[in-house]
Protein backbone atom coordinates (compact mmCIF):
# COMPACT_ATOMS: atom_id res chain seq x y z
CA UNK A 1 0.00 0.00 0.00
CA UNK A 2 2.94 2.37 1.10
CA UNK A 3 4.44 1.87 -2.28
CA UNK A 4 1.09 2.53 -4.10
CA UNK A 5 0.80 5.50 -2.95
CA UNK A 6 4.07 7.18 -3.68
CA UNK A 7 4.20 5.46 -7.41
CA UNK A 8 1.04 6.08 -8.86
CA UNK A 9 -0.87 9.11 -10.38
CA UNK A 10 -3.23 10.55 -7.84
CA UNK A 11 -6.21 10.36 -10.19
CA UNK A 12 -5.55 6.30 -10.51
CA UNK A 13 -5.16 5.87 -7.03
CA UNK A 14 -8.34 7.74 -6.34
CA UNK A 15 -9.87 4.95 -8.97
CA UNK A 16 -8.22 1.72 -7.45
CA UNK A 17 -9.44 3.04 -3.92
CA UNK A 18 -13.15 3.45 -5.31
CA UNK A 19 -12.96 0.02 -7.17
CA UNK A 20 -11.60 -1.43 -4.10
CA UNK A 21 -14.91 0.06 -1.88
CA UNK A 22 -17.26 -0.44 -4.45
CA UNK A 23 -16.50 -4.14 -4.25
CA UNK A 24 -15.85 -4.65 -0.83
CA UNK A 25 -19.31 -2.14 -0.14
CA UNK A 26 -21.50 -3.91 -2.30
CA UNK A 27 -20.34 -7.97 -1.27
CA UNK A 28 -20.92 -6.71 2.59
CA UNK A 29 -24.37 -5.07 0.86
CA UNK A 30 -25.71 -8.06 -0.18
CA UNK A 31 -26.94 -9.59 3.05
CA UNK A 32 -26.27 -7.46 6.13
CA UNK A 33 -26.88 -9.22 9.61
CA UNK A 34 -29.98 -6.37 10.43
CA UNK A 35 -30.72 -4.80 7.01
CA UNK A 36 -32.52 -1.71 8.61
CA UNK A 37 -29.66 -1.07 10.72
CA UNK A 38 -27.25 -1.40 7.90
CA UNK A 39 -29.39 1.42 6.16
CA UNK A 40 -28.76 3.85 8.91
CA UNK A 41 -25.24 3.10 9.50
CA UNK A 42 -24.95 3.38 5.87
CA UNK A 43 -26.24 7.03 5.79
CA UNK A 44 -22.37 8.05 5.90
CA UNK A 45 -21.52 6.31 3.05
CA UNK A 46 -24.57 7.45 0.63
CA UNK A 47 -23.25 11.47 1.58
CA UNK A 48 -19.63 11.11 2.03
CA UNK A 49 -18.61 8.82 -0.73
CA UNK A 50 -20.68 11.04 -3.67
CA UNK A 51 -19.38 14.45 -2.03
CA UNK A 52 -15.68 12.88 -2.62
CA UNK A 53 -16.67 12.06 -6.33
CA UNK A 54 -18.26 14.90 -7.10
CA UNK A 55 -15.65 17.52 -5.63
CA UNK A 56 -12.69 15.51 -6.65
CA UNK A 57 -11.45 18.03 -9.45
CA UNK A 58 -11.70 21.32 -7.34
CA UNK A 59 -10.79 19.82 -3.80
CA UNK A 60 -8.69 16.64 -4.56
CA UNK A 61 -7.31 15.38 -1.53
CA UNK A 62 -3.59 13.75 -1.58
CA UNK A 63 -3.12 10.48 -1.48
CA UNK A 64 -2.52 10.20 2.08
CA UNK A 65 -5.53 11.17 2.99
CA UNK A 66 -7.67 9.44 0.87
CA UNK A 67 -6.35 6.64 2.08
CA UNK A 68 -7.11 7.36 5.31
CA UNK A 69 -10.83 8.28 4.91
CA UNK A 70 -10.64 4.47 2.96
CA UNK A 71 -8.96 3.01 6.63
CA UNK A 72 -12.20 4.73 8.32
CA UNK A 73 -14.91 3.27 5.56
CA UNK A 74 -13.93 0.09 5.39
CA UNK A 75 -14.15 -0.32 9.21
CA UNK A 76 -17.79 1.71 9.15
CA UNK A 77 -18.79 -0.97 6.52
CA UNK A 78 -17.79 -3.82 8.37
CA UNK A 79 -19.34 -2.32 11.39
CA UNK A 80 -22.69 -1.83 9.59
CA UNK A 81 -22.51 -5.19 8.29
CA UNK A 82 -22.56 -7.45 11.22
CA UNK A 83 -24.14 -4.34 13.37
CA UNK A 84 -21.20 -2.68 15.64
CA UNK A 85 -22.01 -4.33 18.82
CA UNK A 86 -21.95 -7.82 16.90
CA UNK A 87 -18.73 -7.74 14.71
CA UNK A 88 -17.55 -11.47 15.47
CA UNK A 89 -13.53 -10.60 16.09
CA UNK A 90 -13.85 -12.99 19.06
CA UNK A 91 -14.68 -16.29 16.72
CA UNK A 92 -11.70 -14.85 14.19
CA UNK A 93 -9.07 -14.51 17.01
CA UNK A 94 -10.41 -18.18 18.25
CA UNK A 95 -9.96 -19.45 15.13
CA UNK A 96 -6.40 -18.07 14.20
CA UNK A 97 -5.07 -18.27 17.84
CA UNK A 98 -7.31 -20.88 19.39
CA UNK A 99 -8.58 -18.19 22.47
CA UNK A 100 -10.70 -15.27 21.86
CA UNK A 101 -10.07 -11.83 22.27
CA UNK A 102 -12.39 -11.23 25.26
CA UNK A 103 -10.75 -13.94 26.73
CA UNK A 104 -6.73 -12.67 26.40
CA UNK A 105 -8.18 -9.02 27.78
CA UNK A 106 -11.25 -10.06 30.55
CA UNK A 107 -13.42 -7.95 28.09
CA UNK A 108 -17.19 -7.88 28.94
CA UNK A 109 -18.64 -6.36 25.84
CA UNK A 110 -18.15 -5.80 22.20
CA UNK A 111 -15.30 -3.10 22.01
CA UNK A 112 -15.56 -2.77 17.88
CA UNK A 113 -17.47 0.32 18.72
CA UNK A 114 -14.95 1.73 20.58
CA UNK A 115 -11.88 0.85 17.96
CA UNK A 116 -13.95 2.67 15.15
CA UNK A 117 -14.44 5.54 17.10
CA UNK A 118 -10.56 5.99 18.12
CA UNK A 119 -9.64 5.64 14.49
CA UNK A 120 -12.07 7.96 13.44
CA UNK A 121 -10.25 11.22 15.70
CA UNK A 122 -7.27 9.27 14.12
CA UNK A 123 -7.90 9.00 10.64
CA UNK A 124 -9.65 12.17 9.87
CA UNK A 125 -7.71 14.61 12.07
CA UNK A 126 -5.24 14.49 8.98
CA UNK A 127 -8.33 15.25 6.06
CA UNK A 128 -9.82 18.12 8.04
CA UNK A 129 -6.35 19.32 8.64
CA UNK A 130 -5.97 19.62 4.73
CA UNK A 131 -8.98 21.07 4.36
CA UNK A 132 -8.40 24.31 6.85
CA UNK A 133 -4.98 24.72 5.26
CA UNK A 134 -5.88 25.02 1.84
CA UNK A 135 -9.35 26.21 1.70
CA UNK A 136 -9.74 28.49 4.91
CA UNK A 137 -5.97 29.22 4.66
CA UNK A 138 -4.95 28.92 8.43
CA UNK A 139 -1.19 28.91 9.76
CA UNK A 140 0.63 27.93 13.07
CA UNK A 141 -1.24 27.02 16.14
CA UNK A 142 -4.45 27.34 14.10
CA UNK A 143 -3.58 24.42 11.99
CA UNK A 144 -3.15 21.88 14.50
CA UNK A 145 -6.17 23.19 16.58
CA UNK A 146 -8.83 23.65 14.70
CA UNK A 147 -8.58 19.94 12.80
CA UNK A 148 -8.86 19.05 16.36
CA UNK A 149 -11.45 21.02 17.55
CA UNK A 150 -13.63 20.10 14.29
CA UNK A 151 -13.27 16.15 14.43
CA UNK A 152 -13.69 16.63 18.43
CA UNK A 153 -16.83 18.05 17.85
CA UNK A 154 -18.03 16.08 14.71
CA UNK A 155 -18.22 13.09 16.92
CA UNK A 156 -20.23 14.76 19.50
CA UNK A 157 -22.38 15.82 16.85
CA UNK A 158 -22.80 12.46 15.31
CA UNK A 159 -23.75 11.17 19.03
CA UNK A 160 -26.35 13.79 18.58
CA UNK A 161 -27.64 12.26 15.39
CA UNK A 162 -27.50 8.81 16.83
CA UNK A 163 -29.81 9.95 20.02
CA UNK A 164 -32.12 12.04 17.81
CA UNK A 165 -32.14 8.79 15.00
CA UNK A 166 -32.71 6.40 17.85
CA UNK A 167 -35.71 8.55 19.58
CA UNK A 168 -37.44 8.79 16.09
CA UNK A 169 -37.17 5.02 15.15
CA UNK A 170 -37.28 3.40 18.18
CA UNK A 171 -37.31 -0.39 19.63
CA UNK A 172 -35.19 -3.31 18.76
CA UNK A 173 -33.84 -0.87 15.82
CA UNK A 174 -32.95 1.86 17.67
CA UNK A 175 -31.12 -0.34 20.83
CA UNK A 176 -29.20 -2.03 17.36
CA UNK A 177 -28.03 1.50 15.94
CA UNK A 178 -27.39 2.78 19.21
CA UNK A 179 -25.01 -0.07 20.20
CA UNK A 180 -25.01 1.17 23.87
CA UNK A 181 -24.68 -2.62 25.17
CA UNK A 182 -25.60 -1.79 28.71
CA UNK A 183 -22.93 1.43 29.29
CA UNK A 184 -25.17 4.23 30.30
CA UNK A 185 -21.81 6.31 29.69
CA UNK A 186 -21.24 4.79 26.22
CA UNK A 187 -21.71 8.37 24.35
CA UNK A 188 -19.39 9.56 26.77
CA UNK A 189 -16.63 7.65 25.78
CA UNK A 190 -17.02 7.53 22.41
CA UNK A 191 -16.35 10.68 22.20
CA UNK A 192 -13.27 10.51 24.32
CA UNK A 193 -11.64 8.04 22.12
CA UNK A 194 -12.43 9.78 19.01
CA UNK A 195 -10.98 12.73 20.67
CA UNK A 196 -8.08 10.65 21.75
CA UNK A 197 -7.17 9.70 18.48
CA UNK A 198 -7.11 12.62 17.17
CA UNK A 199 -4.73 14.29 19.71
CA UNK A 200 -2.75 11.42 18.97
CA UNK A 201 -3.06 12.40 14.90
CA UNK A 202 -2.40 15.76 16.01
CA UNK A 203 0.84 15.27 17.70
CA UNK A 204 2.41 13.19 14.94
CA UNK A 205 1.55 15.85 12.21
CA UNK A 206 2.86 18.25 14.61
CA UNK A 207 6.49 16.45 15.36
CA UNK A 208 6.78 15.47 11.57
CA UNK A 209 6.20 19.55 11.16
CA UNK A 210 8.72 20.06 13.56
CA UNK A 211 11.33 17.79 12.17
CA UNK A 212 11.15 18.92 8.66
CA UNK A 213 10.23 22.72 8.38
CA UNK A 214 12.70 25.24 9.06
CA UNK A 215 10.16 27.95 9.59
CA UNK A 216 8.18 26.26 11.74
CA UNK A 217 8.73 28.11 15.23
CA UNK A 218 7.95 31.70 13.23
CA UNK A 219 4.92 30.68 11.22
CA UNK A 220 3.83 29.47 15.04
CA UNK A 221 4.32 32.63 16.73
CA UNK A 222 3.25 34.24 13.68
CA UNK A 223 -0.22 32.68 14.14
CA UNK A 224 -0.54 34.58 17.28
CA UNK A 225 -0.62 37.96 16.04
CA UNK A 226 -3.12 40.51 15.89
CA UNK A 227 -4.36 40.55 12.32
CA UNK A 228 -7.00 43.03 12.02
CA UNK A 229 -6.75 45.50 15.88
CA UNK A 230 -10.48 46.98 15.22
CA UNK A 231 -12.68 45.46 17.43
CA UNK A 232 -15.60 44.02 15.52
CA UNK A 233 -19.41 43.74 16.88
CA UNK A 234 -20.77 47.24 17.36
CA UNK A 235 -17.63 48.70 16.20
CA UNK A 236 -17.41 46.84 13.55
CA UNK A 237 -21.34 47.72 12.50
CA UNK A 238 -20.87 51.52 13.44
CA UNK A 239 -17.91 51.54 10.40
CA UNK A 240 -19.95 49.64 8.22
CA UNK A 241 -23.11 51.58 8.81
CA UNK A 242 -20.70 54.68 7.96
CA UNK A 243 -19.57 53.51 4.38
Amino acid sequence: MVALILVTSLQRYRLVLFVIFMVYWVTLAIAPHYRRDWALENLLVFVLVPFLVLTRNKLPFSRLSYTLMFGFLFLHTLGAHYTYAHVPYDAWFETVIGRSLSELTGWQRNHYDRLVHFLYGFLWYYPIREIFLRVADVRGFWGFFLPLDVTMSTSAMFELIEWGAASLVGGDLAAAYLGMQGDTWDAHKDMALASLGALISMIVTMLIMVRLRRDFAREWADSFRVKHPKPLGEEAIKRLSKK
